[in-house]
């Protein structure tokens, strides 16, 4: 059985790949590394991979180092998120989870 809903908090480190390229000098979280944090945090709480995204919006700034809360709820069917920086929102959108198929057999 699982919860009606997911909280969780995430930071992402200066150090993270991604960041020198993004952008050099002022580095920015990039939203596919939103989106990772997104899937995880479906994986934590239903079990299921990141299907499809409905719909993402990037609405502020996260830096490194930050403190993010994400948020992710059941609505009709698919899943809703939204991840804040203190009480800013950063992002919000829709995404559609599915259960791996080798999953019940192992």
């Amino acid at each position: 059985m699982t919860a009606a809903d997911y909280r969780g908090r995430f930071c992402i480190d200066g150090g993270h790949p991604c960041l020198p390229g993004h952008f050099p000098g002022r580095p920015l979280v990039p939203g596919v590394v939103l989106l990772e944090q997104v899937a995880l945090a479906l994986r934590a709480w239903r079990g299921q991979r990141l299907a499809r995204v409905c719909e993402a919006k990037f609405v502020a700034p996260l830096k490194p180092g930050e403190t993010a809360a994400l948020h992710l709820s059941e609505a009709a069917g698919r899943v809703r998120f939204d991840i804040r920086r203190d009480e800013v929102l950063v992002a919000r959108g829709v995404i559609e989870g599915a259960t791996d198929e080798g999953a019940a057999a192992e």
